[in-house]
């Protein structure tokens, strides 16, 4: 077989694990589902993490993923970030949901992303280089899933440092307010001690 660059380049659109990446809002009392159509042995990855919270609400969120019959086979409750991998043992639609329900109050702004690998019967060849590009693919997709998990902590810290200065900035100009109030009031109160009343 003579090996030509656009078999590798054919091979690189075809041999890329599927991607996707999301950003959505919950709202209190309410869940997302999504669903991925497997075949028997693909692998399927789901890692999520909870960036930001309307209302004061605690950053969690529950996880859980259904198989094609409807029966839970992974959940993960009240976690700010997680992540769950499964390879099909069965064809069909597997459903992921986010679920909110627990909050009374909180919207949640959720990212997640979803990736995975089409699985490649034991007859087919797989040829030395394209294995690397496999391997390389699988590499450079959990490089991005990191920096994607990076961006939204640093989303997270961003939020809670801009908060935290607000609320010094206004607690600072309410501390200054009451000690100028105080300092009117003493020097009032000290000067009516010095003031000589006339008796008529």
């Amino acid at each position: 077989m003579i090996f030509r660059p656009s078999h590798l380049i054919a091979f690189l659109v075809l041999a890329l694990p599927f991607a996707l990446a999301h950003r959505i809002e919950i709202d209190p009392g309410e869940k997302e589902c999504y669903f991925e159509s497997l075949q028997p042995q693909d692998r399927m990855t789901v890692t999520y993490e909870v960036g930001g919270s309307s209302g004061g609400g605690h950053l969690d969120i529950d996880f859980y993923v259904t198989d094609p019959q409807g029966k839970t086979i992974h959940s993960q409750h009240k976690k700010p970030q997680g992540s769950f991998s499964l390879s099909a043992d069965q064809g069909g639609k597997f459903t992921y949901c986010f679920s909110n329900e627990m909050s009374t109050y909180a919207r949640k702004v959720l990212s997640f992303n979803v990736h995975g690998q089409l699985y490649i019967g034991d007859d087919e060849q797989i040829a030395p280089v394209e294995q690397e590009v496999r391997d390389l693919s699988s590499g450079l997709q959990l490089v991005k899933d990191e920096q994607a998990y990076l961006v939204v902590r640093e989303r997270v810290h961003r939020n809670t440092c801009e908060s935290t200065n607000s609320r010094v900035k206004w607690w600072a100009i309410v501390q200054t307010v009451i000690l100028f109030g105080l300092c009117a009031w003493n020097v009032h109160y000290l000067k009516s001690w010095f003031e000589v009343k006339r008796v008529l």
